[in-house]
C-alpha cells in the first residue's frame, strides 16, 4: 500500500497509551528492563517479561524498549557526550533521517520519549522509504538554525542511499542550504552508521548502535527541540532514574 502520509504525527491510539493515565506504569516498566539489562538478561526476553508484567500493548513496548538501557550503556553514552561548547567551529556530522524524523514528529505533535540516555527520540518507522511531509521543510530549517546558532563550522549530513526519495531530500536540502547560507554537504551514503561510528569527528545521532560505536557525539535533535518546540508531545521516561 503507498505510504500517503503528509504528517509525521500520531498514532491514532497514542492519546490512550501514552496518555497522563498510562505514564507511570510505562516509567516503571522502563525502570524495571533497565533493571534486567543492567544485570545482563537479555533485550527481547527482557521486554517480554516487562510487558506482560505492566499489561503493555505493543506499541507501548517498543516505547519502551527505544526508551532504556542499560546502566553501562547510558553511563558509557554521557561520556562520550560533546558540549556545545567542545565543538563550536567544527565540522559536525549527521544521521541525517535520524535527527531529521525527531524534529519532525515534534513538530508533528507526535509521541517523542525522552530517554535513559539523554536522547530524544522519535515513534517514526520508514521500512527503506522517506516520505516527504509537511514538517521535513520546518524541521530542516530548525536544524539548520540550531547548527548555525551553535557555531557549527560545517554540517556534513549523511543519508541512506537504500532509502528510497534520499535523492530527493538532499536536492530539498541544498535549495534550503542555499537561501539561508549554511555551510551543508549532504552525502548520500550506502551505510552511514558505519561513516558515523568510525569517524574522529563529532556526530549527532541518536542511533544506539552508533552511539554505541562512536568516538564523541553531540545531542542535536534534543537541543532543536528544546530551544524551538516547548510544549510537544514529550514522554519522560528518565522520571523513575
Amino acid at each position: 500500500m503507498p505510504d500517503r502520509r503528509t504528517h509525521r504525527g500520531q498514532h491514532p491510539d497514542d492519546a490512550r497509551l501514552f496518555g497522563p493515565e498510562a505514564i507511570e506504569g510505562l516509567c516503571r516498566a522502563a525502570s524495571d528492563l533497565a533493571w534486567l539489562l543492567s544485570r545482563g538478561y537479555a533485550a527481547n526476553s527482557a521486554l517480554k517479561l516487562v510487558g506482560d508484567r505492566f499489561g503493555l500493548e505493543a506499541r507501548q513496548r517498543t516505547a519502551v524498549a527505544r526508551a532504556t538501557c542499560s546502566d553501562q550503556e547510558a553511563a558509557a553514552r554521557r561520556a562520550r557526550e560533546t558540549s556545545a561548547e567542545e565543538f563550536a567551529g567544527r565540522p559536525l556530522w549527521l544521521d541525517g533521517y535520524n535527527v531529521l524524523t525527531t524534529v519532525e514528529a515534534a513538530l508533528a505533535g507526535g509521541v517523542l520519549l525522552a530517554c535513559r540516555d539523554g536522547t530524544y527520540r522519535d515513534m517514526a518507522s520508514m521500512h527503506g522509504s522517506f516520505r516527504k511531509v509537511s514538517e521535513t521543510r520546518p524541521a530542516l530549517e530548525l536544524i539548520g538554525r540550531a547548527a548555525a546558532d551553535l557555531g557549527v563550522r560545517e554540517c556534513r549530513w549523511f543519508l541512506d542511499r537504500p532509502v528510497s526519495n534520499s535523492g530527493r531530500l538532499k536536492t530539498l536540502m541544498q535549495q534550503l542550504a542555499g537561501e539561508h547560507g549554511w555551510p551543508w554537504q549532504i552525502e548520500l551514503a550506502a551505510n552511514p552508521d558505519a561513516v558515523l561510528s568510525e569517524t574522529d569527528e563529532t556526530i549527532a545521532t541518536a542511533d544506539s548502535v552508533i552511539l554505541d560505536r562512536c568516538r564523541r557525539w553531540f545531542n542535536l535533535a534534543r537541543l532543536t527541540v528544546d530551544r524551538h518546540l516547548r510544549g510537544c508531545n514529550l514522554v519522560d521516561f528518565t522520571a523513575l532514574h
